[in-house]
């Protein structure tokens, strides 16, 4: 002990230092370890690539780049260089990508959960940086964790709490995928190589992550993996079936559009907004108040409900998709075709995009737009029938647009004004 040293402050020191994050010896799990880091982040790499895809394709799927009432992310620039004209075949595709975005990233969250403890040590590691690459590393992961947490929570709420992030939720899921996936491509590039190397060896070597007095195990490292892989996979079947119809939907524990049908009869399927919740007064639907507006190139034509019923009515068979996941199957929709109500305002041959205007007074995508290869589509509709029975007001009475491969707020209900032509 040095001159003027007071006894047991060493001790002390040394203490108080293993209970510092910072300390490796704070760290006591005999879990950690590049071998399971490696292996969930194996897992992630996958995982996460496929929800980055499907992310972009669902918001394609909104033809942001149509109208600004359909883009809810203003200013994307360079970041929209892959949007592309969203087609109407085949008619289930909006389904099927929502349905695997929504699963697949509520079924990896034990995983980034395991993934987020594996690492922890890192997060608290001094000094901030050792070197140049270290540093970039370190930037890097900060940025992951935090984008990871922000579009799975923000992601998870939007499911859960119907839009908690009224016209903002795009903007803030779209950016900050782009901000988390960058980070995600440079951890990739500095750890791939080292995660290779970690897999091919069970064997831990020296790493930081490894606890240099490890607490005795109580579960090996592949039980900690079939722990994390049991909790993905009750998640995966408690969140699967609101994607189907029938018995499987009923599994749906933890999905909003979970459990059975909400009625029953030719009405009785899942819906989102409800009348009352958009704000529809009933005075507005009555049939002898009610109007519909069309607009186009040779003036105006307003109908009534009874005279579009006199028009020549055609039938398609599609489904409602939500971006939250949830969808049902193909319902049975009657109603005149888009396409004949462009012809009615001067476009015979070649009808253009249109604008949607619904009553609604509450709720997001109040005005939506169409391109015109969703207009000339003969399965298009103007619905004025479900399943062989009118629609009922939770499900757009007195009129409601259907059209196959769209998101549902594109399939726009309590229509009253349609404008044909450039938007």
């Amino acid at each position: 002990m040095g001159r003027g040293a007071v006894p047991g402050v060493s001790r002390t020191y040394g203490r108080a230092m293993t209970r510092s994050p910072s300390s490796p010896g704070f760290w006591r799990s005999p879990l950690r370890g590049p071998w399971l880091t490696s292996v969930l982040g194996v897992v992630l790499l996958g995982g996460i690539t496929v929800l980055f895809v499907t992310g972009l394709v669902s918001y394609a799927a909104y033809n942001p780049n149509l109208a600004p009432v359909n883009d809810k992310t203003p200013d994307k620039g360079i970041l929209g260089f892959y949007l592309f004209p969203w087609p109407t075949d085949p008619h289930w595709l909006y389904r099927l990508n929502q349905g695997v975005h929504v699963t697949l990233g509520i079924t990896l969250i034990p995983v980034l959960l395991a993934k987020l403890w594996s690492v922890i040590p890192r997060l608290f590691a001094l000094p901030p940086a050792r070197s140049l690459a270290h540093a970039l590393e370190r930037i890097s992961l900060l940025l992951l964790v935090g984008g990871a947490l922000f579009e799975f929570v923000t992601g998870v709420l939007n499911i859960q709490l119907d839009y908690i992030f009224p016209g903002s939720f795009y903007t803030l899921h779209f950016y900050g995928a782009w901000v988390f996936f960058a980070a995600f491509i440079v951890h990739l590039v500095l750890k791939t190589p080292m995660a290779l190397r970690n897999l091919r060896h069970l064997r831990e070597e020296k790493d930081d992550l490894v606890s240099p007095r490890p607490d005795p195990p109580t579960v090996s490292r592949r039980g900690a993996l079939w722990f994390v892989g049991g909790g993905s996979l009750l998640l995966f079947v408690t969140t699967v079936g609101q994607s189907f119809d029938g018995l499987l939907r009923r599994t749906a524990l933890l999905a909003p559009h979970g459990g059975g049908d909400p009625g029953s009869g030719p009405n009785g399927f899942q819906i989102n907004k409800t009348a009352r919740y958009a704000g529809i007064d009933t005075a507005e639907t009555a049939e002898d108040a009610w109007r519909l507006v069309v607009t186009g190139r040779t003036g105006t034509v307003r109908l009534s409900r009874a005279e579009l019923a006199r028009l020549p009515l055609h039938s398609a068979a599609l489904p409602i998709a939500c971006v939250e996941g949830w969808s049902t199957s193909d319902q049975w929709w009657r109603g005149v075709r888009l396409r004949d109500l462009a012809a009615l305002v001067g476009y015979d041959d070649d009808p253009p995009d249109v604008l949607v205007e619904s009553l609604q007074r509450r709720g997001a995508f109040r005005r939506a737009a169409l391109r015109a290869n969703q207009v000339a589509d003969p399965r298009s509709l103007l619905a004025l029938y479900v399943n062989g029975e009118d629609l009922s007001p939770d499900h757009g009475f007195p009129a409601r647009i259907i059209v196959p491969a769209a998101p549902g707020v594109l399939n726009t209900k309590w229509v009253v004004r349609m404008t044909f032509g450039d938007l």
